[in-house]
């Protein structure tokens, strides 16, 4: 279809303002971008929000540190047994910037050391690495990157050689993207040959793996779970054997790691029961009785908190797939050109962007093990500079588990 009829078929006629005056590369490259936009997306445009309803919401257990101290060996024994046989890999949600904590560059590039460097990245890899020392073999990585970030990130592995865990255990894909729009539903762009465009969100991961061809490449290899996993947090471990052996041994589709809330109005998001499925209930969400109610023991009924640390079952996962995951609509501030072709950075949000979010893929599975770890040595988030969940908290939590900075 014609650039022209098909804008003029989605009502985006508006994009054509600076079309005439491109060099015939630039059209091109527009025309590229517009042809994998999901124009669905639009529907959602005025029309009820759904995707924020909740259900009946109740507490779900965990597999708590005092049990799992008792099943350590086999479930340990069990986790390892699959990794040796090659139904494990790891994929690394890594599709953003360090902005938060002044750095423009892949978020994973950031250097956390003191007296040496010491990578976002590089920690990951050497918690991995614990790991495939103990099983005696390497566990496949996918790093997930975005459009903005991907050719940096591959650089700087290449650079520091992949901090030895070897190039050929390591894939890279990119994130999908989504437009950005005005509140009437018209795509910006952020120059005349771009449309504004922004990753599809944390639930975007499994899609966008499936679209790369990484995920035909893991069934011809035999893999059957996946361990998802963040990028910023740099404790955390990964492929753990107790935790996917526990998964495995439950039976469930899925496993989330957790950490009992310190307090009770902790920002983290809970594990619970939605309409009797796996669930997660953000904090802001959580009603007063919700954040307070306690049992017989004292315990915090909510107080699993995720860390966004998952292990998923590639069957389960594609079955959620072709069911197609919600799709939530954020308001968010976009910068982009106007009429006129001049730039426009708004200081309040002036429309929305689209994604589609982990939790989601929770509540779509029949069930989940909530595994609980010891946030003192697996929860150093890294999203601010300073203060809660910062550079300084996780290099003090770094320290406290024996790593020198």
């Amino acid at each position: 279809m014609e650039i022209r009829d098909l804008l003029t078929k989605h009502r985006q006629e508006k994009l054509l303002r600076h079309y005439d005056a491109l060099p015939d590369g630039a059209k091109a490259r527009l025309a590229a971008q517009l042809e994998k936009v999901d124009w669905s997306l639009l529907s959602l445009i005025g029309g009820e929000n759904h995707t924020n309803l909740r259900g009946e919401l109740a507490p779900l257990g965990a597999t708590e540190l005092a049990e799992i101290e008792t099943q350590r060996v086999r479930y340990t024994e069990a986790g390892l047994a699959a990794i040796r046989a090659g139904k494990v890999a790891a994929v690394l949600l890594a599709g953003g910037q360090g902005t938060r904590l002044g750095w423009d560059k892949p978020k994973g590039t950031y250097n956390i050391g003191i007296t040496r460097p010491l990578y976002i990245f590089e920690c990951l890899i050497r918690n991995l690495q614990e790991v495939t020392e103990a099983a005696g073999c390497p566990i496949p990585l996918y790093i997930m990157t975005s459009d903005k970030n991907n050719a940096d990130t591959v650089a700087f592995f290449e650079e520091h050689d992949y901090f030895g865990y070897g190039s050929e255990n390591v894939r890279f894909f990119v994130q999908e993207m989504a437009p950005a729009v005005s509140y009437e539903g018209d795509l910006y762009l952020e120059a005349p040959d771009r449309l504004a465009l922004s990753p599809n969100g944390n639930g975007g991961w499994f899609s966008s793996l499936e679209k790369s061809g990484c995920l035909a490449e893991m069934r011809t290899k035999g893999v059957e779970w996946l361990n998802a996993f963040a990028v910023d947090n740099v404790c955390q471990r990964i492929c753990s054997p107790d935790f996917v052996g526990a998964t495995i041994l439950s039976g469930s589709d899925c496993g989330a790691k957790v950490v009992s809330k310190a307090f009770p109005t902790e920002k983290l998001g809970v594990l619970c029961l939605e309409d009797g499925k796996p669930s997660i209930v953000e904090y802001y969400e959580m009603t007063e009785d919700m954040v307070t109610l306690r049992d017989d023991c004292g315990e915090l009924l909510y107080r699993f908190g995720v860390i966004l640390n998952y292990l998923f079952k590639i069957e389960s996962l594609t079955d959620i797939a072709n069911r197609r995951l919600p799709v939530h609509m954020a308001e968010k501030k976009i910068p982009h050109i106007d009429g006129d072709g001049n730039f426009v950075k708004p200081t309040e949000p002036n429309g929305y962007k689209f994604e589609s979010l982990i939790l989601d893929m929770i509540h779509m599975m029949d069930s989940c093990l909530a595994y609980e770890v010891v946030r003192e040595k697996e929860f150093a988030p890294v999203k601010n500079a300073t203060g809660v969940d910062s550079v300084e908290s996780a290099r003090a939590l770094l320290e406290r588990n024996g790593v020198t900075l």
